[in-house]
């Protein structure tokens, strides 16, 4: 990767951190010395040792402004890196007046225009990392993208085995972090499912919460106990791992849904308890966690990226996937992050394995959301 336009990147394991910074920097090369932001992944590993992380960032690269979080698994081009120490950046060179850096559970008051530096353009996208420990955070998710003139947000909630810091200028925790843009960073994105729809859509005729009674006026266990058959039906554990629920978004005409777990069965008053909550009248579907329509759905996704950056170069891009996907579903070998190189070429990628995905104005599961920079605006 010695084209000029490309973001100087980089990524290493080490089960030190120092050393893995080392080498992650002089894979990225000198170049990282002219930039302006730089996104950071870390695994969770490392999380007490991010602030000193970042403070040796700035000395080494000159670089102001970071954003970034901690994960389980940390995503590089063509590598994954999951239950395993490591990191990986890639640092932009885009005009200080182009984006804003944003931490807290409000970053902005309602009503109130985002300003864009000193330039005061209207934010346009944003890339975000989330806690999932703040309530409400869906609602944070879906008003923020409110705020953003393209309405679009991406990102992930950071995963950890500790407290899922994030970075924007220093280690923050909480709420939504991250980095807004004006329209003036060309950007591209979709998001790929990994989960498929096994039945037809049913219409909640009796929920409370997150439990569902009745699923097209019947009990609401007959019909999942129906669309799973025989065999799930009577290894219920075994299916708590592979079926789940997805929740079709409103007024989508590409059929997005959003993938929940089953939290729990009651078999005597045939309920089932979900991840979300819920309201009589919203449709629901049974979906299966499966690696051969997962592969299938990014493929779809890659070809229509492909279609979107149409002749323009790729700078650098984000990753955010699933823990429930990488290896568990794609195979070993890295083959998510590979077939993504395979089919775009051999761009800078970084991010990570994410307890939950942002795309748009909602929080999904088991998807893979990618996001990219290009050389020029979209028209």
């Amino acid at each position: 990767m010695h084209n000029e336009r490309l973001f100087p990147y980089g990524h290493a394991r080490d089960a030190d951190w120092r050393t893995a910074l080392s080498s992650t920097l002089e894979m990225a090369g000198p170049r990282v010395r002219g930039g302006t932001l730089g996104f950071l992944y870390v695994s969770d590993s490392f999380e007490s040792d991010l602030p000193e992380i970042l403070s040796v960032l700035r000395e080494e690269t000159g670089v102001p402004h970071w954003t970034g979080c901690v994960g389980i698994g940390i995503c590089a081009t063509a590598q994954e890196y999951l239950n395993e120490p490591a990191l990986a950046l890639m640092v932009t060179d885009f005009p200080e007046t182009a984006f804003h850096l944003f931490a807290g559970l409000e970053p902005y008051q309602p009503g109130e225009e985002l300003a864009m530096g000193e330039a005061d353009h209207p934010s346009y996208f944003a890339i975000v990392h989330g806690d999932s420990q703040t309530p409400d955070l869906p609602d944070l998710v879906r008003d923020f993208a409110g705020k953003m003139s393209s309405g679009f947000i991406t990102g992930g909630i950071s995963s950890s085995r500790a407290n899922g810091a994030q970075l924007a200028d220093k280690v923050v925790h909480g709420g939504l972090s991250g980095v807004t843009f004006s329209a003036k960073i060309a950007i591209v994105t979709r998001l790929t499912q990994g989960c498929s729809p096994i039945g037809p859509i049913h219409q909640i005729a009796e929920a409370k919460s997150n439990v569902i009674a009745r699923l097209d006026e019947r009990p609401a266990l007959d019909v999942f106990y129906e669309e799973i058959g025989d065999i799930l039906s009577r290894d219920l554990q075994r299916a708590a791992g592979f079926i789940f629920v997805a929740l079709p978004v409103k007024n989508d005409d590409r059929g997005d849904y959003v993938v929940r777990n089953l939290l729990g069965i009651d078999i005597d008053r045939k309920l089932l308890a979900i991840g979300e909550y819920i309201e009589t009248g919203q449709s629901l579907m049974f979906c299966k966690r499966d690696g051969s329509t997962a592969r299938e759905d990014l493929e779809r996704m890659l070809t229509e990226i492909i279609r979107l950056v149409g002749g323009r170069g790729i700078r650098g891009g984000l990753y955010f996937s699933c823990l429930g996907r990488g290896e568990g579903l794609f195979g070993p070998d890295s083959m998510e992050l590979r077939i993504i190189q395979e089919r775009l070429g051999d761009f800078p990628l970084v991010g990570f394995f994410a307890n939950g995905e942002i795309s748009h104005d909602k929080i999904y599961g088991y998807t893979g959301v990618l996001t990219l920079f290009l050389d020029a605006p979209v028209s």
